[in-house]
């Protein structure tokens, strides 16, 4: 499907959070602040089968609105998202778009989707905003929750909400959390009932730098010439952030293989810190996560592509295992 936009690359705002937090609150007041000569659109997603969020929005004229439901749409084997939101482009042409993910959801797996280079043309991707309420901050059941820390993680703008119910220790709370993340160099901003300038939170998403290039194979092949754009699959890419470093590779879908080989070379690698990957082996789609005290693997859903990401802190000389991995490939088109 060919996408087009109104005004190329348009700016794309992720609301995040966890559940009950305030997301479509927000959501709701920042569509209020839509130009009169504009088009925005909403893509949003439902855990369940039932749609209700997308009722709680205006429906005035000027707004498209697009439910997911069942599943998470930060999940890297829902091809539905990559889809709807393809549909979405080219029949609204949206001049802004916000996308609202389950509470249940990874925003960092999907922001990382919609950097892909192919995304690059035609969407913007604004800061990730996670929304937090504030007023749950001094309950340990909720904070504490592994959920909740990557959403917290992944955001480059947090928004306090529910301030006007917060307790003497859920200021205290937010001053600990505050402190805890200092790391990641967050914009902190506190909201009642969802109010909030769109001006304040659309700023430009600062990722990590990730460093995208051709396999490391095809580099070695073409030594003198110029590097060619990276437009597609496969590619390998190196990111670095906090005193850790990822290789990466993404390679297409319909690669295959050998499970086995695959299991055999992922196990052999020494100096990580953690392995994670999905591929289309002859024994099915399997998602491997490792880390050195558990070697994980099992049969997964399909994936939109093959992929494998190594963390590591010591420098090393990656083309040896990427030639390694091509020999595990077993397709036809090898």
């Amino acid at each position: 499907m060919k996408l087009v936009s109104a005004h190329g690359a348009i700016p794309v705002h992720i609301i995040s959070g966890f559940l009950g937090a305030g997301k479509t609150t927000l959501l709701k007041q920042l569509l209020l602040q839509k130009p009169a000569d504009e088009t925005w659109a909403v893509l949003m997603n439902e855990f369940g089968q039932i749609g209700v969020d997308q009722q709680m929005l205006p429906q005035d004229h000027g707004f498209a609105v697009k439910e997911l439901l069942g599943g998470c749409l930060c999940c890297s084997s829902q091809l539905p998202m990559q889809i709807a939101l393809s549909r979405l482009l080219s029949e609204v042409k949206p001049d802004r778009l916000f996308i609202e993910p389950t509470g249940l959801g990874h925003p960092g797996q999907l922001l990382e989707q919609l950097t892909e280079p192919h995304w690059h043309p035609h969407l913007s991707m604004r800061a990730l905003v996670t929304v937090v309420d504030g007023s749950r901050l001094h309950d340990p059941d909720w904070t504490e929750q592994n959920l909740y820390a990557d959403q917290l993680k992944a955001a480059q703008i947090i928004v306090v909400s529910h301030t006007d119910t917060m307790t003497e220790a859920d200021q205290v709370a937010l001053k600990q959390l505050q402190h805890a993340y200092l790391p990641y160099q967050q914009l902190w901003l506190q909201s009642e009932n969802g109010e909030l300038a769109l001006k304040q939170i659309d700023l430009l998403y600062q990722g990590s730098p990730r460093k995208i290039q051709p396999l490391l194979r095809t580099q070695q092949q073409q030594v003198g010439t110029a590097p060619a754009e990276i437009k597609q699959l496969p590619y390998h890419y190196v990111e670095s952030a906090q005193g850790y470093s990822v290789a990466g590779w993404k390679l297409p879908k319909r690669w295959i293989f050998d499970f086995f080989d695959l299991l055999d070379l992922l196990c052999e690698q020494k100096n990580w810190l953690r392995i994670k990957g999905i591929f289309h082996t002859n024994q099915g789609w399997k998602t491997f996560n490792f880390n050195p005290e558990q070697f994980n693997y099992q049969s997964g859903e399909e994936g939109i592509d093959n992929r494998v990401e190594i963390i590591y802190q010591s420098e090393r000389e990656w083309l040896e295992f990427e030639n390694q991995l091509m020999q595990c490939r077993i397709d036809a088109d090898k």
